[in-house]
């Protein structure tokens, strides 16, 4: 047996002697991968901060629990309604300043979006990226302002059970939320919020659970998905980025699609070829770069609003020079 197994074999049955090797002893690369210490472990993503824990008697056996039973043709009409009052970092879609270019940028996904969806049948898309810092809230929450800005309902999901903020950007209540319907802690129309003056309704991550994949992966969730796709235009779900969890691997296969958010200049090549490998290709729905440099996009919409605006009368025209 090799060297590996022997010392794999031996923490195993002498904890021990699993101490770290004596300083300036020299080891090979085999004794190396036995022993790692704790201290060279990076959490690369943060652990949630404590809340109190959800249970529930039927978590260990995860899938027999019987679905709570929920009257959808008037579901929308029993969530309760919250203002929209949100944070000042979100940097959320605004429908009243419709000139920036961050808007329009929006505007444009949401149309060729809803033109896929004609064709393919699309309702229900997983906005993931392959790791954190990358933007993946940031484009699904304003993707969603968009959508809600026509006529259908769209739902806002918060499935990154291991570290929520839509509830934080958007200043409403976590709980109850996705985790309290799934364990049975509460009704569905109590777990969704719908903005004030918009199509837009939310489901929050819900009280802290332990276990978040072995929760996504019971049966309630899958028969959830595949009656919000009946109620909603859209169901928007954002998740945990792809290389740190497995979550939104799982959420891709119960979903119509996935839209991979990337950082210009942060997310790398490897990542984002990983990421990709990862998932099933026919489920990719396409790559939205984020971080581009906001002088460029607002000098080209600035310019063509300039010379929309002259031509109507209503500014000075731009100079020529």
């Amino acid at each position: 047996m090799s060297r590996i197994h022997d010392a794999l074999r031996r923490a195993e049955k002498f904890p021990e002697a699993a101490e770290a090797p004596d300083a300036g002893a020299e080891i090979t690369a085999e004794e190396a991968i036995a022993y790692v210490p704790e201290a060279d472990v990076e959490l690369a993503y943060p652990a949630p901060v404590e809340l109190p824990v959800a249970t529930a008697p039927h978590m260990v056996s995860r899938g027999e629990a019987k679905s709570p039973d929920v009257e959808w043709r008037t579901l929308l009409t029993r969530c309760p309604v919250v203002p929209f009052a949100p944070a000042n970092e979100g940097h959320l879609f605004d429908s009243s300043r419709p000139q920036e270019a961050p808007s329009e940028e929006f505007r444009i996904l949401r149309t060729r979006l809803n033109h896929m969806q004609t064709s393919d049948n699309l309702r229900s898309i997983v906005i993931t990226s392959p790791s954190p810092a990358e933007g993946k809230t940031f484009v699904a929450l304003n993707l969603a302002l968009a959508e809600a800005q026509l006529e259908t309902p769209v739902l806002l999901m918060d499935l990154d059970l291991r570290r929520p903020t839509v509830h934080d950007l958007l200043q409403i209540r976590r709980a109850p939320g996705f985790s309290d319907f799934v364990l049975g802690q509460a009704p569905l129309d109590a777990c969704l919020r719908r903005i004030e003056g918009s199509n837009l309704y939310v489901m929050p991550a819900g009280t802290l659970a332990r276990n978040p994949l072995e929760l996504l992966n019971m049966r309630q969730v899958r028969v959830l998905l595949d009656n919000l796709r009946k109620v909603f235009g859209w169901v928007i779900m954002d998740t945990p980025p792809l290389l740190f969890s497995a979550d939104a691997n799982l959420m891709a296969t119960l979903t119509d699609g996935t839209i991979l958010v990337v950082r210009i200049g942060s997310t790398t090549y490897d990542n984002v070829v990983r990421a990709m490998q990862s998932l099933c290709e026919n489920n990719v729905l396409g790559i939205v770069a984020n971080g581009a440099r906001a002088g460029e996009l607002y000098s080209k919409y600035t310019y063509y609003y300039q010379r929309t605006g002259a031509e109507n009368g209503e500014v000075e025209p731009a100079s020529a020079e």
